[in-house]
Formats: structure tokens, sequence, C-alpha cells
């Protein structure tokens, strides 16, 4: 007579409980860690290329007299920036199997988002009266708040980066340099850190 062995049904749902459980609990640890991990996918080849393209903006705003002529100049140049920046954060993100989704990506990239919208409302008002001078200025040091409030889910290097701007601001606000502080600022810091990042940390 074959005598078939089984293992009770009260030890096999324990069994069954007990691998669940394991599951549950690393997947916990990893969302943990996720959630406590710095974002290092800021890269550092699309910053430098950023300041080059500032750069050009700057060659070629600092010729123009009129002065709607030089905010749409730079207008676009943002569009520019943020098109190269995303392309090559996402590159990254990829390339270090980092998320955008969820953990530190998430909340670096919503830090940035209440800057760049004060940033777009402040100007328009700004235009609207005229006062163009205080452009480079404002653009400089909103970004710089940005950029070190993005710092604090980033690499301690991207903090840095938002202070530098953030002088660079306050100096524009009272000398009356907009494109050498431009240039200097989305032109230099960016190919600046962007080339430390890069050495730093890839991308």
């Amino acid at each position: 007579m074959d005598v078939v062995h089984r293992f009770p049904e009260s030890v096999r749902r324990t069994a069954d409980g007990g691998t669940t459980r394991a599951l549950e609990d690393l997947q916990y640890i990893r969302r943990c860690l996720e959630n406590a991990g710095s974002f290092t996918g800021v890269p550092g080849l699309g910053g430098m290329l950023v300041g080059l393209s500032a750069l050009v903006a700057t060659a070629v705003a600092m010729f123009q007299q009129s002065n709607d002529t030089w905010v749409q100049i730079w207008i676009a140049e943002a569009f520019v920036a943020l098109a190269i920046g995303v392309i090559f954060l996402v590159r990254k993100a990829r390339i270090a199997g980092a998320s955008l989704a969820r953990g530190p990506g998430l909340r670096f990239a919503l830090s940035l988002v209440p800057s760049a919208i004060a940033a777009a409302v402040v100007t328009i008002a700004l235009v609207r009266v005229g006062a163009y001078g205080v452009l480079p200025g404002l653009w400089l040091l909103l970004y710089g708040t940005a950029v070190i409030t993005g710092g604090a889910f980033s690499v301690r290097i991207v903090s840095f980066m938002g202070a530098s701007f953030m002088v660079l601001g306050i100096a524009a606000l009272f000398f009356p340099m907009r494109d050498v502080f431009m240039g200097a600022g989305f032109g230099g810091l960016h190919v600046g850190f962007g080339w430390i990042i890069r050495r730093r940390h890839g991308g």
C-alpha cells in the first residue's frame, strides 16, 4: 500500500502566507530605499549643452536693440534648454535604472515647478510695465532657488550650483550688465557644473 505524505493544510497556508509576507517586506524595503535615496540623475552632458545653447543665445541677444526681441530670444532659449534637459534627464535615468515617476526623482522634478511658474508669471508682469532691467536678476535668482530646492533630493553639487545662480542673480539686480550675467550664469555655470557632474556622477 502506497503512503503519500502531504503537508497539513495549516502548514501549507502558513508557508504561503510567509512567502507573501516576505515579498511584501522586500517591496516595503525597496520603497523606503527609493524614498530615502538621493536622485543622481542630473545630466552632466545635458547641463553642458544647455550652457552652450545659452552662450549662443547671449551672443545673439547682446546685439539686439529692442528689449522685446531680447526677451523673445531668451524665452526661446528657455524652451531649447528645457528640451535638452528633459531628453538627457530621461536618458540618464534609464541608463541608471532610476525612476522619474516616484521617490526622489519625482520630488526633484516637482520641486522645480513652483519657481518656474513664478518666473513665467512675474516675467509677463514686468514686461507689461517695461521693467526689462530686472529680468536677468529675477531669472537667475528664481532659477537658483529652484535648483537649490531640487538639490535637497539630489547630489550636493546641485545645491552648490543653485547657490551660485542665486549669487549672480542678486548681483544682476544691482548692476546693469544683463548680457554679462546671463552668459555667465545660464552659459558659464551650466557648462562648469555640468562638467563636474559628468566627471563625478556620469551622464
